[in-house]
């Protein structure tokens, strides 16, 4: 079973913070994926975050990733990822939040794999000279195979820097396994974006409607990553959370598989 002060409901759903405080479950916040709400937009953005945040334990913040490029061939758009990254960090510690979750950039259609690999080990690292004070976890989109991110992990060697598991882009975008993303991953693996779908889009479905075999890939989840924090990231989280408690894989409890 997973203890609920690891289970985080994305804002992205319109029923998070309500279900969050019925369920006694954490928020990871989204407003910030698009990079504008930081900016001009920030005031009502703010509003609408703290009024969500109320009564609620624990937080992540979901840094913006539209148009950011961290392993970008021009050197002036590495810089803009870099720099909306440490805004993003900067909400992150006054809001609280405990992780900041950041998108790799990957494109299939300019980067060569190779590439990707080694701009991303050095944009890191240059990065990580400047302590953020939050833990940053590497989230997957449109890579497909589950050992660019493992090689550059391995490349930065850095414990602030570790892998967000996004099953759902898994499942849509990558011909390999979500068993196998996790079994390679499970070293660098700090949290998790659980969702489902069919294979053909990244729908962000409910975790019972789609074919990844969501139970046991939870229970293999928590064997392999004992101390990962995960993030229900749906349209709408009441039935989902329901469906975890009715499957006997959420518990306040210190618990083993029974």
């Amino acid at each position: 079973m997973i203890r609920k002060e690891k289970i985080y409901l994305s804002t992205i759903a319109s029923d998070a913070a309500e279900t969050a405080r019925s369920w006694d479950l954490n928020l990871e916040i989204a407003e910030f994926c698009t990079a504008w709400n930081m900016d001009r937009k920030f005031p009502a953005v703010d509003r609408t975050v703290q009024e969500a945040i109320r009564g609620v334990g624990s937080l992540l913040l979901h840094a913006p990733f539209n148009e950011l490029f961290p392993c970008a061939i021009d050197p002036k758009a590495r810089e803009l990822a870099a720099d909306r990254f440490r805004q993003a960090i900067a909400l992150a510690k006054n809001y609280g939040a405990r992780k900041v979750i950041v998108h790799g950039g990957y494109n299939p259609w300019i980067y060569y794999p190779v590439w990707y690999v080694e701009q991303s080990i050095l944009f890191w690292k240059d990065f990580l000279q400047q302590d953020p004070g939050v833990e940053l976890v590497l989230e997957n989109v449109l890579e497909t195979d589950p050992t660019w991110l493992s090689d550059i992990l391995k490349g930065v060697n850095d414990p602030r820097l570790r892998m967000c598991l996004d099953i759902g882009h898994v499942n849509a975008y990558s011909k390999v396994s979500v068993m196998e993303w996790l079994e390679t991953c499970a070293p660098w693996i700090s949290h998790f974006h659980i969702h489902n779908n069919d294979g053909t889009a990244d729908r962000h479905s409910a975790l019972f409607e789609g074919t990844i075999p969501m139970t046991e890939f939870l229970r293999r989840a928590e064997e392999l990553c004992p101390n990962a924090t995960f993030t229900l990231e749906l349209m709408e989280d009441g039935p989902s959370v329901k469906w975890l408690a009715d499957n006997r894989l959420l518990t306040s409890e210190e618990s083993k598989w029974s």
